[in-house]
């Protein structure tokens, strides 16, 4: 199946392949940018990309919509936190596909977790499933959908979650590779549609920050990194805005670096060269056969920063042979295992030996890691030319915050927000209840109930079998009580639940006079 973007006006020759080796990948075709089926794209911008762009100017220009931010209690987690799984996007042909079922087989053997493969329809999914299966993977945590992609760097455009209260939600940015439409659009599915999870679009003014995720690295500190390709990527944006956009969507206060230049590495993303490993522990590249270069200069500016910042930085070797940047901080961490990238390239004693490198790589990994984990190579030679390794084509999903549900599994989580205290409302008005929810399956439906008591009971009922994610235009009751609550109940399949009320009390009527003794505490009537 060819994935197309929007027709757009193209003028000139009516088909249009820039050169030998990536005729396989894109071609432009009767005013088309067309994506076939099963063969790899880079992840960085493609000469055919760039030229079609330059023929369609402004072509992907316009921006989704941007949305408020979270309102909640907000953790942006970090990738050594206890996960679900991973997604990933079933894409490249079967040289690349043979890498994500190996990793598939660690995820789920190895560390237990789940991974959800996006495939574009059901006959890819029978030959994932086939490849799967034949590699070891444990099938009954492996999840399909359907939905189609334009390539495999599921990293730089999927979704990345964070909690909101203790219901995970997606936070999702501009992907800055405006041709893949199919790749920006996934977070959106994915969240929304698939798993029934709380959806931002983050940005400032109407400008949705432009941005491709592997430029992102983060600890559990609410500590976040990435290089100035943002501020370069988003003109509209000055650096002090998007670092605020981070912090108000995401709760993270950022740190920025230099990108490498682009003929070190073509998509100047910071975990080409930077990985947090754990709490106050980070790796960063270095640089043996390039002393002093630029990259290098970066690297080692970088780690004396992070080590001011109280981070333990452990160094592990990088390479630049041939247009290849051989990286070893492009890893995946899944709970119990961290897979790193190795390399059969030998290379030689002046531009170095990416096979050598692999063994020290390892080597640094599994002595700054925790107790419990253990680090395990896995052979990125066949994918690192295109400008990625394994963390590129994975995105995170952490674990869902349920207690143990009375009917099995994990019980609903939701999050009210609002009305969530302090509000004085007038009989009769219009107020708007708004509420997300989380489930290890799906939530069923959600309640909502009035408490008059400071919630200590809620009798009440407002509305029922309300969508997971919503909200509801209330009328308010005409009582007067100083001490009003909503509860939101979320309840899954199986009839588990789980709820979330105002954190604080508020008014409906008239607010009462001052009760200081003798008095009801309620409506300050004298007793």
């Amino acid at each position: 199946m060819s994935r197309i973007p929007p027709a757009a006006v193209l003028c000139g020759a009516a088909g249009l392949v820039l050169s030998a080796h990536l005729a396989h990948a894109q071609v432009i075709k009767d005013g088309r940018l067309i994506y076939p089926q099963g063969v790899p794209i880079s992840r960085a911008t493609t000469p055919v990309e760039a030229e079609w762009l330059r023929r369609n100017p402004g072509f992907g220009a316009g921006t989704d919509a941007v949305t408020p931010p979270p309102v909640g209690p907000i953790h942006c987690t970090a990738e050594y936190e206890p996960q679900e799984g991973i997604i990933i996007g079933w894409e490249g042909g079967a040289t690349l596909n043979a890498i994500q079922a190996e990793m598939a087989r660690r995820i789920t053997v190895d560390a237990g977790a789940r991974v959800y493969v996006s495939c574009d329809n059901a006959t890819v999914q029978a030959s994932a499933t086939t490849t799967l299966t034949n590699n070891g993977v444990d099938m009954s945590r492996v999840f399909f959908l359907q939905r189609v992609l334009d390539s495999i760097w599921m990293c730089d455009y999927g979704p990345r979650y964070i909690y909101e209260g203790d219901c995970r939600a997606v936070i999702d940015h501009k992907y800055n590779r405006s041709t893949r439409v199919n790749d920006d659009v996934f977070p959106d599915y994915f969240a929304q549609t698939y798993k029934k999870h709380a959806f931002y679009q983050l940005g400032s003014g109407g400008n949705q920050l432009i941005h491709g995720g592997g430029n992102f690295q983060l600890d559990a500190q609410d500590r976040g990194f990435a290089t100035r390709l943002i501020v370069n990527e988003n003109p509209l944006l000055t650096e002090p805005t998007i670092v605020n956009i981070w912090n108000q969507y995401q709760g993270l206060n950022m740190t920025l670096f230099t990108p490498f230049p682009t003929s070190v590495d073509a998509t100047q993303h910071i975990d080409m060269w930077m990985q947090v490993i754990d709490n106050n522990k980070i790796v960063i590249s270095d640089w043996p056969n390039n002393v002093g270069s630029i990259q290098d200069n970066i690297c080692d500016d970088a780690a004396i920063t992070m080590q001011n910042m109280g981070f333990t930085v452990y160094r592990v070797p990088a390479f630049s042979i041939s247009g290849v940047h051989y990286t070893y901080t492009n890893t995946v961490m899944m709970n119990s295992i961290m897979l790193v990238p190795t390399y059969t390239a030998t290379g030689n004693a002046t531009v170095g030996n990416p096979s050598a490198g692999s063994a020290t790589a390892l080597a640094v990994y599994q002595s700054a890691l925790p107790p419990g984990k253990t680090a395990i190579g896995l052979n990125c030679q066949n994918i690192i030319s295109l400008a990625g390794a394994i963390h590129c084509i994975v995105r995170h999903i952490p674990v869902h915050k349920g207690l143990p549900g009375v009917n099995g599994g994990l019980a609903p989580t939701a999050y009210l927000q609002s009305p969530n205290g302090g509000q004085v409302l007038t009989p009769g008005q219009q107020f708007t209840i708004s509420w997300i929810s989380d489930d290890d399956l799906l939530v069923s439906a959600v309640d909502l109930h009035l408490s008059t008591d400071g919630g200590v009971t809620f009798p009440t009922t407002i509305a029922t079998n309300q969508s997971p994610i919503g909200s509801f235009s209330w009328t308010v009751p005409n009582i007067n009580t100083a001490q009003a609550r909503v509860r939101v109940t979320a309840r899954d399949a199986v009839n588990n639940t789980g709820s979330d009320a105002s954190d604080a009390n508020f008014t409906i009527g008239t607010p009462p006079a001052p009760c200081y003794a003798n008095c009801d505490q309620s409506t300050g009537a004298p007793l």
